[in-house]
């Protein structure tokens, strides 16, 4: 188990967002607030701990043909646990992300890392890959939640502030373009962004290329 390995993996060559393009339909519809980033990636970070880590202890058992079916039961009972938190301590944001935080259950990272990792490694690696994977989708969160607020709202940390108000005011409320808030601003952003992911990874192999010549 390389921890180091596994951060920088989730976070630059093998970020679920900007490289393996899953988690699109939450990550689009979400980042519109800080508040809502931050509440997305911190669920979505301890349901891949907690699933990759039961997964893991199961992977003996779990029968082949029906592994899938048995991914989903779990990863459905922690998204369910979480659900029902978010909803008793932290109504406002339960009600923000909507029907988003119940459609974990379907999200592709998930999933993704379950059939991919946790099914074949031990309980620590997967919890250590669970928290990686997680971290890397939340920090492309905040980042895409930060760019959106500011040009479409002209605010910070909206939503966060005693869970209400839009926000510290940056921006002059004319020097803001709404545009960016709509979902055709977040395809924007994270076209941007996936394409500076892919920029940076060019350069890097270019450099690893000329080092080994």
């Amino acid at each position: 188990m390389n921890i180091k390995k596994q951060f920088n993996e989730a976070l630059t060559s093998n970020n679920p967002v900007l490289v393996q393009l899953l988690g699109m339909c939450s990550t689009l519809a979400i980042t519109t607030t800080l508040f809502n980033g931050i509440g997305m990636g911190i669920s979505v970070t301890i349901i891949l701990i907690c699933s990759n880590v039961v997964i893991s202890l199961l992977r003996k058992v779990i029968p082949s043909k029906i592994r899938i079916a048995a991914y989903i039961v779990v990863i459905a009972g922690f998204v369910t646990i979480v659900d029902l938190l978010m909803q008793a301590f932290l109504p406002s944001l339960s009600e923000s992300l909507g029907v988003f935080i119940p459609l974990i259950v379907v999200n592709c990272i998930i999933l993704a890392r379950a059939e991919s990792f946790a099914s074949k490694n031990s309980v620590a690696a997967s919890a250590v890959d669970g928290l990686a994977q997680g971290v890397g989708y939340t920090i492309v969160l905040v980042v895409m939640c930060i760019i959106r607020e500011f040009f479409g709202n002209g605010t910070f940390g909206g939503g966060i502030l005693g869970f209400e108000g839009a926000g510290i005011r940056i921006l002059p409320q004319e020097y803001t373009t709404l545009f960016i808030i709509l979902p055709f601003g977040g395809f924007l952003v994270l076209g941007v962004l996936i394409a500076a992911m892919q920029h940076i990874s060019n350069k890097s192999a270019e450099k690893r290329k000329e080092a080994g010549k």
